[in-house]
């Protein structure tokens, strides 16, 4: 598992490299709650909170679209992927997207729901909705990392789909790899996890679909490595396994990033 000393080694202070860091630290908290006691898990949830606040404040910087993994955010990646079990997909019978709890909660409890706090975390020149508490982002320039293009994001009936929230791990992928294996609470902390989710390019989000790293993997190559990396680290944090295809691409990509 990641460890926050090698997570913060070498980061500079801008919003792509310190939103990395606070969402992989996020997750970290995320998966001793699930684990520990229900005196560890209220204090993980509290220091969550607290990542969740500085996630939001982190100050914007350009690049965003480039991919920040580090040689050892590589090693612990490659080391995770030994650690998750080799099996087949079993059936997506079942699946419903209420599995994995209200789309879009509140579970970092600071008045935001996760969608707009994605959306926050990932834009950069963002505006608010008025009267929002600035909670419901209104406008703001997206530096895709699926694609490696600038979106303009405009809140509306017409506009809003341009801009989506992906799951890095689909919820369909892990309902079929473990997913129905865990609580119904650990699976809304999956679906709202900061480490899996990303502001993506609407069509090439609805063209992913829940397709794993053996079958898609995004346009811009730059971005592979981060992308199989939080994958892996996904599935290891909460249990789930993967495929053969699927190690054999995670693999595979991993060897080649320097």
């Amino acid at each position: 598992m990641f460890t926050s000393a090698a997570l913060l080694k070498d980061i500079t202070i801008n919003r792509s490299a310190a939103t990395k860091a606070l969402t992989l630290f996020t997750t970290l908290l995320l998966a001793s709650a699930l684990t520990g006691c229900d005196a560890a898990a209220q204090a993980a949830t509290q220091a969550a909170n607290k990542v969740a606040e500085a996630v939001r404040e982190a100050p914007p910087s350009g690049n965003s679209g480039e991919s920040s993994v580090s040689p050892a955010d590589v090693a612990t990646a490659l080391a995770q992927l030994e650690t998750i079990p080799v099996k087949g997909r079993a059936p997506k019978t079942g699946y419903a997207r209420e599995e994995f709890g209200p789309a879009w909660a509140d579970v970092d409890r600071n008045g935001c729901d996760t969608r707009n706090d994605i959306l926050a975390r990932d834009l950069e020149g963002e505006t608010f909705k008025p009267g929002t508490q600035n909670c419901v982002v209104a406008t703001g320039t997206l530096a895709d990392k699926y694609t490696g293009t600038t979106i303009d994001f405009v809140r509306g009936n017409n506009t809003s789909s341009a801009v989506q929230i992906d799951h890095l791990v689909a919820l369909s992928d892990a309902w079929q790899k473990g997913a129905q294996q865990l609580s119904a609470e650990q699976r809304r902390q999956l679906a709202n996890d900061p480490l899996n989710l990303m502001a993506a390019d609407g069509p090439t989000n609805s063209a992913k679909g829940d397709k794993d790293a053996a079958t898609w993997l995004p346009p811009n190559k730059a971005f592979r490595c981060e992308y199989v990396a939080r994958q892996t680290a996904v599935k290891a944090n909460y249990s789930l396994w993967v495929t053969q295809a699927e190690r054999d691409a995670i693999a595979g990509i991993l060897a080649a990033c320097s």
